[in-house]
């Protein structure tokens, strides 16, 4: 299993696979072609269906020129991911100088048939949490303690930067107030939600405040503003939300905070390992409901929770988002992706609870629960993944 600095990526929304994946891939062909005077992109799939909603033809655009650049839309779906691009460099008098295809896999990740673009270095000796579990119960160690073994030194130096990256974040999208662009008209409410929230008692200001600071990121996502894959851009507004209200509300520093992002980012990796954290390829429960998981398990970890209460908590939160479709309305990052990490950021809190008040034993396993996420992603028809031709999707007309 890879390094979690290969999870948590900062980058610009609004989709770590439809803008920030296209984007390095162009950056990537672009430099094996210097020579080439124009070029050629055909996105195919889920890039060819929602590309224009999720900037993918900008973000093209923005490395290899508008000016020289052919963009070209197949809805023909390829047999290895979804989300698949093939470049085509030319020559002036449009003679090709080269050819790759290539595939935007979730997380801002791309690999191509070959799968030497990302080349996986694995670092951790297990892929399983239940081979993770026996560890850290036999040493007695826990979840952020074994991915500290295992991380490079300055490890925690990247994940202090990841955390100031989502404070900003938060900080910044809580000041903001309009109209995100797109066209469906939608105004940010995270401004107003915190303004409101101060005025609540204790306990439902708590849960209001993680209201605005989902929103907030979420809403600075939509906007094409800097975020951090947790674990992709569109779910990107649910751990930055429960750690930041850990550390404002509840007053947990900075270090208690790195060990909460370090044990979600080993959640989101053994999800990303077994299963799929791309809408594309599972829908939005490889999304929305990994991103609970993760928030779900830091908050654990946080607020005192053993190693067997932090699994649970983790489990809940992905088990009850099984079968979520991602169905954007108008390819846009907004309806329903930005209340999805509202309220998702609110129940990582509830799992949280949950398995703090319980002894941490369940029936379900973490990993079980990745497996049904995995199968239930496949059995999903392609129009609830990412593709808008379904559910939500179709309101509008």
């Amino acid at each position: 299993m890879e390094s979690i600095i290969k999870l948590y990526k900062i980058g610009n929304g609004p989709s770590s696979s439809h803008t920030m994946g296209p984007s390095r891939a162009a950056t990537f062909f672009k430099a094996k072609h210097p020579e080439a005077a124009k070029f050629r992109v055909t996105l195919f799939g889920s890039l060819c269906l929602t590309g224009k909603g999720h900037l993918t033809d900008v973000a093209i655009y923005g490395v290899l020129g508008e000016d020289r650049t052919e963009i070209l839309w197949n809805p023909e779906f390829k047999e290895r991911h979804p989300n698949a691009l093939f470049f085509e460099a030319l020559n002036h008098d449009g003679l090709i100088l080269g050819t790759w295809m290539v595939y935007s896999i979730g997380g801002g990740e791309i690999v191509d048939d070959n799968t030497q673009v990302s080349k996986k270095e694995d670092i951790y000796p297990h892929t399983k949490m239940k081979d993770i579990l026996k560890w850290c119960h036999e040493t007695g160690h826990s979840y952020w303690e074994y991915v500290e073994i295992h991380e490079k030194p300055d490890f925690w130096n990247y994940l202090s930067d990841i955390w100031q990256v989502m404070k900003t974040t938060v900080e910044r999208g809580l000041e903001q107030d309009g109209v995100l662009p797109g066209g469906l008209g939608l105004r940010r409410k995270a401004a107003s939600y915190f303004a409101k929230a101060q005025a609540y008692k204790d306990s439902l200001r708590g849960r209001s405040l993680t209201f605005a600071y989902a929103l907030a990121t979420a809403e600075e996502n939509a906007s094409c503003g800097k975020v951090v894959t947790a674990p992709t851009c569109g779910s990107a507004g649910v751990l930055p939300a429960i750690l930041y209200h850990a550390h404002k509300t509840h007053g947990h520093t900075d270090k208690t905070i790195l060990k909460g992002l370090a044990t979600a980012g080993l959640i989101g990796n053994l999800v990303k390992e077994n299963a799929s954290i791309s809408g594309a390829e599972v829908g939005c429960q490889g999304e929305i409901g990994v991103a609970c998981a993760m928030a779900a398990s830091a908050a654990n970890q946080i607020f005192g929770g053993s190693i067997f209460q932090i699994e649970y908590a983790a489990e809940m939160g992905l088990e009850h988002h099984l079968g979520s479709t991602c169905d954007p309305m108008r390819g846009l990052v907004q309806i329903p992706c930005i209340e999805r990490c509202a309220f998702a950021a609110t129940r990582a809190f509830d799992c949280n609870m949950y398995a703090l008040m319980s002894d941490g034993q369940h029936l379900v396993s973490f990993d079980k629960v990745v497996a049904v996420m995995k199968q239930t992603g496949h059995d999903l028809p392609s129009l609830y993944k990412e593709t808008g031709e379904g559910g939500l999707a179709t309101v509008l007309g």
